[in-house]
């Protein structure tokens, strides 16, 4: 049974809550507090906002918050935006006359200096970055009420918890499930921990875990897991899965090269299979589409036809 849509806000804080409730009777007041512990106050919508996180640009996108949007670092979609660098100065961004730049922590960390400069010029600056799928769906919302689609940014999340039901009814129902390590860097064989959206993705197309027990890096959800462990239970892993892209450009040769590696029956079977990081790592309504990439190279024929439910409910 699906969660009631008073579960999407269960993670926010009270303040955000009222001003949910104000907007019905025709007034707007939010309060967020941000990454970076800001608070910040605002009586309407954002209209003129910069992005400088892919994932932030494709969710407004995503949600029809275009016309708030005029710049951002990148997005996936193509969508023709001016783009804006955080390695850009203080007067590029204050020729655009932004009322809203939207970061995440590790810009701040990196450009404390320049975010400084553009909030001391009047600029809103709000950090945000989600690690759990809870907080991911409570996030859309949140740039929902920044630029003002609110009710679209709610429909994200009542879509994409409808189709995440439909395939774990069926994932759930399986007699044998595969046992995988996924590879999240191969430097130091760092896994995705419990919790990342990683092993939710894995979890959901039906794959068991085989590094289930990894402990996150401090602030991280990736973990070390290392090569003794992993070869400890190399005979138990069915699939070698890899998240690929800028994180981890690793080859399928060095998979198969890597000292030790003969000891992992995925290995030894071929069983080495990518998937693209943006689909595995980033909070957007793309984490579906790697659930099917996964469930695919685990269960084609299960996969099959779960994409097809999807195209004739479409």
């Amino acid at each position: 049974m699906l969660r009631q849509t008073g579960r999407l806000f269960a993670h926010m804080a009270v303040s955000m809550l009222i001003s949910l409730s104000l907007l019905g009777t025709g007034a707007f007041a939010a309060e967020i507090t941000d990454a970076s512990g800001r608070v910040i106050h605002f009586d309407r919508p954002f209209t003129r906002i910069i992005s400088l996180y892919s994932a932030h640009t494709d969710n407004f996108l995503a949600m029809g918050g275009v016309e708030a949007l005029i710049g951002a670092s990148k997005t996936e979609n193509g969508a023709a935006l001016p783009r804006f660098s955080y390695h850009d100065g203080t007067e590029r961004f204050l020729a655009a006359r932004p009322d809203l730049v939207v970061i995440r922590p590790m810009i701040e960390r990196g450009y404390g200096k320049l975010m400084a400069s553009l909030e001391a010029r009047g600029i809103t600056v709000i950090s945000l970055q989600p690690t759990t799928i809870d907080e991911m769906m409570d996030y859309w919302v949140t740039l929902g009420l920044l630029s003002g689609h609110e009710e679209e940014a709610q429909a994200m999340v009542a879509e994409f918890e409808a189709e995440t039901e439909r395939i774990r009814q069926i994932t759930d129902g399986l007699s044998h499930k595969r046992t995988v390590f996924f590879e999240a860097m191969h430097g130091k064989l760092r896994t995705f921990s419990h919790g990342s959206m990683g092993a939710w993705a894995l979890t959901l197309a039906g794959g068991v875990n085989v590094a289930e027990d990894a402990t996150p890096s401090k602030g991280s959800n990736i973990a070390i897991y290392g090569k003794e462990r992993l070869l400890a239970r190399g005979g138990t892993i069915d699939v070698y899965l890899v998240q690929e892209g800028r994180m981890n450009r690793v080859t399928r040769e060095e998979i198969e090269k890597e000292p030790g590696f003969s000891l992992i029956r995925a290995v030894r079977e071929g069983e080495i299979h990518f998937v693209d990081e943006s689909l595995v790592s980033r909070p957007t309504p793309d984490l579906l589409d790697g659930v099917r990439c996964i469930g695919g190279i685990l269960y084609p024929t299960l996969f099959k036809e779960i994409t097809r439910g999807l195209a004739d409910n479409g």
